[in-house]
């Protein structure tokens, strides 16, 4: 099995997401907030999912010692660079997840709840019974659990096949939809940070990250058949929690599960997000 035999495995499902009615349901720049108020976990899960594939294709501890293979620390060490320290349109250095509060807090989001919820997660003893105790929807939940039980098992040809097939190797298709539908929707406000995220992320995704990302799994996977078929389970798996991610904020918009504007209190947030401690405890 190969690269090839995946693709074309999970083609039925990366379709589905594809064509998901979401992308042009976001018709207001009410719908938008709340798209961003809720996609903003995938945002954050996915540098935790990018940090785990650091830790273990790389030497992130003293005293240090050589990595097992320098060509997949090589790829994700290149792919963190971008994704932790990349550049904000003024050409300030800012990680992805910044990148993408400024531009909720640009767009009348609001950024005080995520946040919050991100924090009680973080400091967490037990990661899972933080997000069992959470009030977002139940959708949000299984998808932050899914990622973080990856992450726990540790398998780094299974990390590395979700953050590739469920995030890196799809996010130029998904965010060219979602691009092209409330470019075309959504006239009032200022959109253009947001803009921005997702046209840096199409842009690294394809050129770089997305082909970067399938080597890596190539490389991790090698000839043996049983990660390969764990990687065609999992890559699947991924795309079906993504799927009801997007069912459930649909579903919120569908509703006019509307929230009020930002509050004075937005300006507060930066140093909130910018204190999460990255050491999670499972």
């Amino acid at each position: 099995m190969n690269i090839d035999n995946i693709q074309e495995k999970i083609k039925n499902h990366r379709d589905r997401l594809l064509e998901h009615k979401l992308y042009s349901n976001i018709e207001s720049i009410k719908d938008l907030q709340l798209f961003t108020e809720n996609h903003i976990y995938a945002v954050w899960d996915f540098m935790s999912l990018l940090k785990a594939l650091q830790i273990r294709l790389t030497c992130t501890k003293t005293p240090w010692l050589p990595n097992k293979n320098s060509q997949t620390a090589y790829l994700i060490n290149e792919i963190v660079l971008a994704e932790e320290t990349d550049i904000n349109q003024a050409g300030e250095r800012k990680s992805h997840y910044e990148l993408y509060l400024d531009a909720m807090i640009d767009i009348g989001a609001k950024t005080e709840k995520p946040v919050e919820i991100i924090n009680q997660i973080v400091n967490s003893e037990d990661i899972f019974n933080a997000i069992e105790n959470l009030k977002i929807h139940e959708n949000i939940k299984e998808f932050l659990n899914f990622t973080f039980s990856v992450i726990k098992e540790g398998k780094p040809h299974k990390i590395a096949a979700i953050f590739t097939f469920g995030r890196e190797n799809l996010i130029p298709n998904m965010f060219n939809e979602i691009l092209r539908e409330f470019e075309k929707n959504v006239t009032e406000g200022d959109i253009s940070k947001l803009i921005y995220y997702f046209e840096r992320h199409i842009e690294l995704d394809e050129d770089e990250h997305g082909p970067m990302a399938l080597e890596m799994v190539s490389m991790l996977a090698e000839n043996d058949h049983e990660k390969w078929k764990e990687i065609e389970e999992i890559s699947i798996e991924a795309l079906e929690k993504r799927i009801l991610l997007w069912d459930a904020i649909n579903e919120q918009i569908e509703n006019k599960t509307w929230t009020d504007l930002r509050s004075s209190e937005q300006e507060t947030y930066s140093q909130d997000y910018k204190n999460l401690n990255p050491d999670f405890k499972f």
